[in-house]
């Protein structure tokens, strides 16, 4: 990817995701010089659970480490940073003197808190949490997942009380294996990644030792929280020995800054394995009416927090790929486009992947999926098509909750990952929206924001105006659908949500 004439410096960014690990060595413009990527195994123990193994990340992160900074054809001198972003909420415990993960990391799709959740709440219920943490009581978050593996290992919580077990989401895992591990590591957290524990006040951006009461976490385990952008140690083995380790951002906020959603009321949405839209609301916390999240944006360095609104939907990418891998309808996602091209329109079906619960705005963990409005007349091309505006209409909830809660308009959406590169979705999307849907020239918007708190940090932009003048936009996509047909098909989607509820029954 680079030419030899690429000069430096550079800053770094690991990318620690759900199904893959990168580093992406990044330009002062922002370009993209090398990019190097590794798959980690997806492990499935029951329905519902999902789990990664830990040590498999971390040896995987410094080889794509070492593989990018080879293929830039530069040398650790070169680089001036290294950033970090991370799959938010996935839970891991490691014993401190050895650094062995005591169990698989608890993935952030995992459902097995589910009943947790519902005792934490008592008469309260889901919102027992919320007023100071901005969360539901939903098995999505890291906090309960902590518990459940205090609960479920034997032995493991005299351990935790005694100090010999940490706690991280997987930012903390990274950098304490970079600054040296056993003896050596640093034990941080970032305040985008603590604000999803559920452990956080959101106004102290401090633990809640009220909340790590009730939830049964010991205060022993936990990293310390800093902000987005700081110097919190320097790499201690690999290819980038010495180099600082200077940012930490939870995946769809470090989009939110690799997006230069700085201002508030802008917007940004990344189409992955799930789908994430935040918003920034500036310097306070909005707390939401509608079922959205209320989250850290970001922080940088002493600067106060900014905060954001965040709409999650569990499934997006992912049902592309169980089209692809459990139904054999496509061989490759990009197929998907093809095929979904080939009709007008759904033939009226809709496609709901509840396949671990509803997100945002709903928050039910008794919903499945269900493909509703079935006739001898569809074909999978229909199906196709509604697989993808399935993704539209999610976004479509996420957007209206949002404008609710904060009093402001959606002008336009910033898109990235990896489904914005199918055209006929993001057309779908700013008809379902009746709002522009723009790309940026550099998609790979979460490792950027990554390279851009941790540039900041060690003074390789100046400031966020400088980031800002970076941003270039690729594409954009403007509404062609009318009014009637818009409200037609939102109504019926809003019909096929509530046919997925209440499919789990309560087991008690």
């Amino acid at each position: 990817m680079t030419d030899a004439h690429t000069a430096g410096p550079f800053i770094a960014a690991i990318d620690q995701g759900t199904t893959s690990s990168r580093c992406i060595v990044f330009d002062t413009d922002g370009r993209i010089v090398s990019v190097d990527q590794k798959e980690h195994e997806q492990i499935f123990p029951k329905p519902g659970w999902v789990e990664h193994n830990a040590a498999e990340i971390w040896r995987n992160v410094q080889q794509v480490v070492d593989g990018a900074v080879a293929k830039a054809g530069i040398t650790s001198a070169d680089v001036k940073a290294i950033g970090i972003t991370n799959q938010r909420e996935t839970t891991l415990l490691w014993d401190k003197h050895t650094g062995e993960p005591v169990a698989n990391a608890i993935v952030w799709q995992d459902t097995r808190t589910a009943e947790l959740c519902r005792q934490l709440g008592g008469a309260e219920g889901q919102d027992r949490f919320r007023a100071a943490t901005g969360l539901p009581l939903a098995s999505y978050f890291a906090g309960p997942k902590i518990r459940w593996l205090l609960d479920n290992t034997p032995g493991l919580r005299a351990r935790a009380e005694a100090g010999d077990i940490l706690f991280g989401t997987m930012d903390s895992w990274v950098i304490w294996n970079l600054t040296g591990g056993p003896g050596r590591g640093v034990h941080v957290t970032d305040v985008t990644n603590a604000s999803r524990t559920m452990l956080m006040n959101l106004e102290t951006l401090d633990w809640d030792a009220g909340i790590l009461d009730a939830m049964g976490v010991p205060a022993a385990v936990l990293p310390e929280i800093r902000s987005s952008a700081e110097v919190y140690g320097r790499a201690a083995s690999g290819t980038l020995t010495g180099i600082p380790v200077a940012s930490a951002l939870g995946d769809q906020q470090a989009a939110l800054f690799g997006q230069t959603c700085y201002a508030q009321g802008e917007a940004k949405s990344t189409y992955g394995t799930g789908t994430f839209l935040l918003m920034n609301t500036a310097d306070e916390p909005v707390h939401s009416e509608n079922g959205l999240l209320t989250t850290v944006g970001y922080r940088i360095g002493d600067q106060p927090a900014v905060y954001a609104l965040e709409g999650s939907i569990a499934i997006t990418g992912a049902l592309v790929q169980w089209m692809r891998d459990q139904m054999g309808i496509i061989s490759t996602a990009a197929e998907i486009e093809t095929l979904a091209l080939s009709v007008e329109d759904n033939g009226g079906a809709y496609f709901v992947p509840a396949f671990s619960g509803l997100f945002a705005p709903y928050w039910r963990d008794d919903a499945r999926g269900v493909i509703a409005g079935l006739t001898r007349y569809v074909t999978k091309a229909h199906l196709a098509r509604a697989v993808l505006e399935a993704t539209a209409w999610q976004t479509r909830e996420i957007v209206d909750a949002m404008t609710k809660d904060s009093g402001v308009e959606l002008t336009s959406l910033k898109v990235d990952g990896g489904m914005t590169a199918n055209n006929l979705l993001m057309q779908t999307l700013a008809d379902v929206l009746d709002a522009p849907v723009v790309r940026p020239l550099v998609a790979e918007t979460t490792c950027l924001g990554a390279a851009y708190a941790a540039g900041l940090a060690v003074g390789f932009w100046p400031d966020t105006d400088a980031l800002r003048a970076n941003w270039r936009r690729a594409a954009e996509w403007t509404p062609r659908m009318d009014e009637a047909t818009r409200e037609r098909e939102y109504n019926d989607w809003l019909k096929a949500v509530q046919r997925t509820m209440g499919w789990i029954e309560d087991k008690e």
